[in-house]
């Protein structure tokens, strides 16, 4: 079965940082890294700042794909006030905000096959009013979903993990583990990989909390207490879920092999192998969306903003598995 090509929307981010660079850059190496038509959503000033190729401003996304040859394509948030490469403002935090909307908006009215999202700094969100943790809850949200049955998948070309908790200071991360908190984010990334990868019966790997798997519950019980039995029920539900397994013996090549994703307890866990490996690559995938919902795993970087310095691979990963969720999603349901 042909498909015709899938548009997707890109919010630039913040104006400030590296996502108009990678992005644009992304654009100008739309063939050599095979990426699909997509369509940018931000301020038009924050791309000249950084580039001097040709923009195509839309007033009509369905006009994207026919101009992604010739321009990048873009629909126009401007700022109340141009930003500066480095130098965030509330202007740019504003304009950031407004262009996720509006590209989110694309995505859930079915004009865009799916949304990737571009580097925001939550402190200048927070600063104007932003009240989620981030941009994967102001996503489930506009989307209707309560943040509790979405989930965080970092993805590369051999590993995909998942963190049961994420931001929050590990301390406090055994307080929180519960056996139905992980049957949810392992139903998430069970039922994500079916819908997003096409994965008709997908591995999933569960990671132990304490060191060696907690070693027969003298290194910790949180195993034998949380984690096992969350693993039984998973397996009474007819999952093919295997663990707790030592989180230092589950990244190596042979281990990768018997997984399709790994889900991990907490963040450094999930996100330090994937980064080990697929620094350049890393794709965040929200799973549990009605809708496609991709970013690259980097942030604003203001620290190298408008120095032509910022690498667009990550970028063009997450277009390109975007644009593969979505294929998926449309030829299987």
């Amino acid at each position: 079965m042909s498909l015709p090509p899938l548009l997707l929307s890109v919010s630039l981010g913040d104006p400030a940082g590296i996502g108009p660079e990678v992005v644009a850059k992304t654009w100008d190496s739309r063939r050599a890294l095979s990426v699909p038509p997509f369509v940018a959503v931000g301020d038009p000033r924050s791309l000249s700042e950084v580039w001097d190729g040709p923009i195509a401003v839309l007033s009509n996304p369905a006009e994207a794909v026919d101009a992604f040859d010739h321009g990048l394509p873009l629909l126009a948030v401007p700022a109340a006030a141009a930003s500066l490469p480095g130098q965030p403002t509330t202007a740019g935090a504003h304009c950031s905000l407004d262009s996720l909307e509006l590209a989110v908006g694309l995505a859930r009215s079915g004009t865009c096959a799916g949304v990737v999202t571009g580097p925001v700094a939550k402190h200048q969100l927070y600063a104007i009013g932003f009240n989620h943790p981030g941009q994967t809850e102001f996503v489930a949200e506009r989307c209707g979903v309560s943040p509790g049955n979405v989930a965080m998948m970092l993805a590369g070309p051999t590993l995909r993990t998942v963190p049961v908790t994420t931001h929050m200071p590990l301390r406090d991360v055994a307080d929180v583990l519960s056996a139905p908190l992980i049957e949810a984010r392992a139903r998430a990334t069970l039922r994500g990989l079916q819908r997003n990868f096409g994965i008709a019966h997908p591995r999933l790997a569960i990671a132990g909390f304490n060191p060696h798997a907690g070693e027969n519950g003298a290194l910790g019980r949180e195993e034998q207490e949380v984690i096992e039995p969350a693993i039984a029920t998973l397996r009474e539900e007819g999952w093919d879920v295997t663990g707790p397994y030592p989180a230092d013996t589950m990244f190596h090549a042979s281990a990768r092999a018997r997984y399709d994703a790994a889900l991990c307890m907490y963040h450094d866990q999930a996100l330090i192998p994937l980064k080990a490996l697929h620094f350049e690559e890393g794709v965040n995938l929200t799973l549990g969306l009605p809708i496609v919902r991709a970013a690259p795993d980097h942030g604003t970087a203001f620290d190298i903003a408008g120095q032509d310095r910022a690498d667009p691979r990550a970028m063009a990963a997450a277009i390109r598995m975007a644009a593969s969720c979505a294929r998926h999603r449309a030829l299987h349901g």
